[in-house]
Formats: C-alpha cells, structure tokens, sequence
C-alpha cells in the first residue's frame, strides 16, 4: 500500500516508526486539513515520538479547534512533547493565517511564564522564552519573566535566549512598536 492509500490514522501510527516517519509525516501534511482529525488523534498516543510528531504537523496544519489540544501538550511528561508544543503555539512562521488560529493566545501568557520558570528541561525553557517573548512589549509579566531568566536560569542558552527579548537585545529592539509619524501639513 502506498502512503497516499493509507488511512490517516495508520500514517498517524507511522510517525512513530523511524524509516516509516519521513513518507507518514509527508503524506500527512500534504493533506493538508484532511489530516487534522487523525492528526488530533495523535496527541494522544501513547509513544511520545507520535504525540512530538502530531505537534509538528499541527504547527503548520494549525486550526483555531485545536488549540486547546496544543496547550495541554504543555504538560506532557516527555520533554520533547512539550518543546514542540510551544513552538507549535508561538512560531508564527509556520503558519499562513496564525492571526485566525490564535484569538485568545493572551490566555497562554500564564502557562509559558510558569514553563519558562519551573520547567526541568532547558530545551523546553528555551522554547518557552520566544513563547514568552510574543508578550515583551505589551504585559510587564512577560518582560519581567524574561528578565529573570536572563539573570537566574541555571541554563547559559536559556539565559542568553532570553536576553535578546530584553531591552537591549536583537529581538527587543526588532520587534519594538515603532512609534507614529508625524503628519506633514
């Protein structure tokens, strides 16, 4: 059988297979929306390499039903669940309509403070930080979450990450409100 006579969720199952992964993951994506509900499904499956695989598609397959999905990967117990789940909910890269698929992201705002400061994987931290940073210029929470991190994670990455959304630093500067100009009469 080929990977485009394959039912979704037996490609969904795939992902977890390292030679099967690459034409499941593939396939799967090129169906784009098709695929959501098997793709949904696989959050919840009980090998992490699936569920880590399921965040990625949704990163770019992403639909405003499945953020609430996303989020309680968050607290997945296999760090790389939760690292592709962040990224999943804050790149906006990967996505052609992420201003569709977040209308109430502010709400995530509390969950990635609470990552970036007490989760025990560094890797997931350092994801939590560009989480984190979608809010730098707009809640003090945020900036100040951030600034600690720079000062205290015991992590050197997640420090130096997080010093470029504080003042000073390439994505602080990059991504500040630009202020209004003024009007020739």
């Amino acid at each position: 059988m080929s990977p485009t006579d394959t039912p979704a969720p037996v490609l969904v199952d795939a992902l977890g297979s390292e030679p099967r992964r690459p034409a499941a993951f593939r396939e799967l994506l090129r169906r784009g929306p098709a695929a959501v509900p098997a793709v949904r499904e696989g959050l919840r499956h009980t090998r992490p390499l699936v569920r880590e695989q399921c965040c990625k598609l949704l990163d770019e397959l992403l639909v405003p039903d499945v953020v609430d999905e996303l989020t309680a990967r968050l607290d997945d117990p296999d760090a790389r669940v939760r690292s592709a789940a962040v990224h999943a909910l804050s790149c906006d890269r990967c996505k052609s309509d992420a201003a569709a698929c977040f209308p109430d992201r502010l709400a995530l705002l509390p969950r990635a403070i609470r990552l970036l400061e007490r989760d025990p994987d560094s890797q997931v931290r350092a994801m939590a930080v560009e989480l984190v940073g979608l809010w730098v210029h707009s809640r003090p929470g945020a900036l100040a979450a951030l600034a600690r991190a720079h000062d205290e994670d015991p992590s050197p990455s997640v420090r130096k990450k997080a010093g470029w959304y504080t003042p000073g630093g390439p994505v602080h500067r990059r991504t500040a409100p630009r202020p209004a100009r003024a009007v020739r009469r």
